[in-house]
């Protein structure tokens, strides 16, 4: 009897577990039915489309009031070019020495000349005695022949070698600096005063008189700006950079021989005359996404499509841009970055589905 009983509750026990594993086999299908359903249920639409390769961010305008999404209309805008470059603080020492041997040469020249007169007179005083009657020798009217042309010699020999050496100044020094330091009577440069020699791109308008660049020491944080002046063309080239030289004068204790300069300018000539047009991006516009900076500009009432922009010419409260977008354009000032989430949360899905 109690084999009997404890066949039938092992029986009953059998039973059971095979129906519970009959239960769990099939109800996970239909749980599994029932959660993509749920899923399906509660996914709400992408608002992001691709059209001709440009992700399109669609939001109803009811969307936009609730998200607090603003635009504002881009005006046209004038910008000064600003131009970088570099230079060099150069030693005045050759151009010193060069002045200092054509004065000699100069000076040279001025006193055979003062002598040349005397020498001359004596010479035809001599002559004069010679022809009456023999007065004085052949001999020292010879002499004295010889002196005068000895002396010529000396003021040809001087003036060549002054040329010589003002030709060699405007060789290496170029024109303008040449004439500036034959005139000057005292020293080049002012006292504190540097000579700078500057390098402009190439087919770059040869500055205008007096006309000033801003320079800072390369490679240092120095935050004010030391300005330069034009003084004339250099006829030296930098030997790593291609471009054209300029000599500026500069005045600033920080200065030193050899020191590389940072040189920032406006206009093509260094004037400020040139002006860009363009637009001005406001700062509440952009956004920032892989290291760039992105607007997003409204197409139509519901739709916003993402453009870079640039920030190389920052200006005031934003950026200013020419050729990326127009005059009138609607860029969103409120709510970019909410946009920019819903891009990316698009781009998210996508990869998920891939």
């Amino acid at each position: 009897m109690n084999r009997k009983f404890t066949l039938i509750i092992a029986l009953q026990a059998v039973l059971i577990i095979t129906l519970f594993w009959v239960l769990v086999f099939y109800g996970k299908d239909e749980y599994e039915s029932y959660k993509r359903g749920t899923e399906e249920a509660i996914t709400s639409p992408s608002l992001v489309k691709e059209t001709h390769g440009i992700s399109v961010v669609t939001l109803p305008l009811a969307v936009q009031q609730n998200s607090e999404i603003k635009t504002s209309s881009l005006q046209s805008s004038q910008h000064q070019s600003t131009l970088n470059s570099y230079g060099t603080v150069v030693s005045i020492d050759g151009l010193i020495d060069l002045k200092s041997r054509y004065q000699a040469a100069i000076a040279e020249a001025s006193v055979s000349r003062t002598s040349s007169a005397s020498q001359y007179a004596e010479y035809q005083r001599l002559k004069t005695l010679n022809a009456d009657d023999k007065n004085v020798s052949d001999r020292a009217v010879a002499e004295a022949n010889a002196n005068v042309q000895g002396n010529q010699a000396r003021i040809t020999a001087s003036e060549a070698g002054a040329n010589s050496l003002r030709e060699t100044m405007r060789q290496q020094w170029g024109e303008t600096l040449t004439q500036l330091a034959l005139k000057s009577t005292a020293s080049i440069l002012k006292p504190n005063e540097v000579l700078l020699q500057i390098l402009l791109p190439l087919n770059t308008p040869e500055p205008s008189a007096n006309s000033t660049v801003q320079i800072n020491l390369a490679n240092t944080n120095q935050s004010s700006e030391i300005t330069a002046i034009y003084i004339g063309r250099s006829t030296n080239s930098d030997a790593n950079l291609q471009g054209t030289t300029y000599f500026y004068r500069a005045t600033d204790k920080a200065l030193r021989l050899g020191m590389r300069v940072q040189v920032s300018y406006k206009g093509a000539d260094g004037s400020g005359k040139k002006m860009n047009n363009g637009v001005v991006i406001p700062n509440n516009a952009v956004v920032w996404y892989g290291g760039k900076a992105w607007v997003y500009v409204k197409q139509t009432d519901d739709q916003f499509v993402r453009k870079p922009i640039s920030t190389e010419n920052e200006v005031g409260d934003g950026w200013f841009n020419q050729g990326i977008l127009k005059a009138n354009e609607q860029v969103v000032i409120s709510g970019a970055q909410l946009l920019l989430s819903e891009e990316f949360k698009s781009e998210i899905k996508n990869e998920n589905e891939d």
